[in-house]
């Protein structure tokens, strides 16, 4: 299943916190993120919050690092310090409150797009009369933005392949000197797109707890 919209909220009161208690707790918000820290960039969902805190789940181990950047889908950043985590859910304290809303209804600037890890992924492309070396510089559930000094046609199907990368075809949609956009023929689920970008990251975080 995708989480990839807010779906409903409720105000309670109380939070995962003492000190947070009283702050309005909005449930049954459904929709995805992903986290930054040093460790690299994992896709989670956002389950409660509240202008002072909020609950995660992730489909893997939780980062252990103690801050983070809680990122939206519209691009918005929130600083975040782990209250605690048990397996694939973790509870965040916001370094200041957040206005609840900016959470709950994300304002867009640009068009709509999904979550885009920027993390390098080496890649091998491949198409009947020829095969180069690639390496992404962000990736979707959709697509990619890869880096390769070969040349490839516009709207070009390509076979995409990695170590840790599930071989799918692709076509190419643009090219700007040595970038190429991807479109995969089968996209994946946030699951799946979760899993490998932690396995190619950092393999500990799919180690059973």
């Amino acid at each position: 299943m995708d989480y990839t919209s807010g779906i409903g909220t409720r105000a309670e009161t109380g939070y995962v916190d003492s000190e947070q208690r009283g702050a309005p707790r909005y449930t049954s918000l459904i929709r995805s993120a992903k986290l930054v820290c040093g460790q690299g960039e994992f896709l989670c969902v956002v389950r409660d919050v509240s202008s002072t805190g909020i609950s995660l789940r992730a489909f893997h181990n939780l980062p252990t690092d103690p801050t983070l950047a809680l990122e939206l889908q519209n691009g918005e950043s929130f600083e975040i310090k782990q209250v605690r985590s048990t397996g694939l859910e973790g509870s965040y304290r916001f370094d200041k409150p957040v206005v609840v809303e900016r959470l709950v209804h994300e304002t867009w600037n640009f068009p709509k797009r999904q979550l885009r890890l920027n993390i390098t992924i080496p890649l091998t492309i491949s198409s009947l009369t020829q095969k180069a070396e690639a390496v992404t510089l962000n990736i979707s559930q959709q697509g990619a933005r890869i880096e390769c000094d070969s040349v490839f046609a516009l709207d070009q199907t390509v076979r995409v392949e990695g170590e840790g990368f599930p071989e799918t075809q692709a076509k190419i949609r643009w090219r700007r000197d040595s970038n190429y956009g991807l479109v995969f023929e089968n996209t994946f689920s946030l699951r799946e797109f979760a899993l490998m970008a932690a396995s190619v990251q950092c393999p500990t975080m799919l180690q059973a707890q």
